[in-house]
């Protein structure tokens, strides 16, 4: 059995926008959500995000939506944002059917050496709805840490889903990267 083609990175363009929203949706909603382990389908109904939401992303001045390509196929993706001496992780999907086989680690490093050594970040961070138990032990493998410090959903928001329940938020998340 042969290795698989290496994963390439590289920043997203505004071609890109139709396929990102496709990922993050089959990621996060739905059936197949539900194909891998970090759906929200029991949490929230509706979009996770739409391409106007990450045409903004692309218009970031301070940031960048990072793809990961195995042989010119979208595997998985994420937005890094430069916020002062931190940089801020989020919107990250992996195909739901290569969950698993270490992609969202890779994402996650380059993400923090883009942060770290293209930014000079000392840290980086994220907002995890805190009912995702599963989730934020993945990222407390990878170093990161519970902050205590809490901010809203943005309940009445349907960009952002429409909540199956009435006790969602998140929680920051923090990583030093020095």
């Amino acid at each position: 059995m042969s290795e698989p083609a290496p994963l390439r990175f590289r920043p997203a363009i505004a071609a890109d926008v139709s396929a990102i929203v496709a990922l993050v949706e089959s990621a996060y909603r739905g059936d197949s959500g539900r194909r891998g382990w970090t759906t929200e389908s029991d949490l929230l109904d509706g979009q996770r995000t739409d391409v106007a939401g990450v045409s903004a992303l692309l218009d970031q001045p301070h940031g960048v939506v990072l793809l990961a390509e195995r042989d010119g196929v979208l595997m998985a993706s994420c937005h890094v944002e430069r916020q002062g001496d931190s940089g801020y992780f989020g919107m990250f999907a992996v195909d739901p059917l290569r969950q698993g086989d270490g992609l969202g680690k890779a994402v996650l490093a380059e993400a923090e050496r883009i942060a770290r050594e293209e930014w000079q970040c000392r840290a980086m961070h994220m907002t995890v709805i805190v009912q995702r138990a599963e989730l934020i032990a993945f990222y407390e493998r990878r170093g990161y840490r519970r902050t205590g410090e809490f901010q809203p959903f943005p309940y009445g928001d349907e960009r952002f889903g429409i909540p199956r329940r009435d006790d969602l938020r998140f929680e920051v998340l923090r990583k030093d990267l020095a």
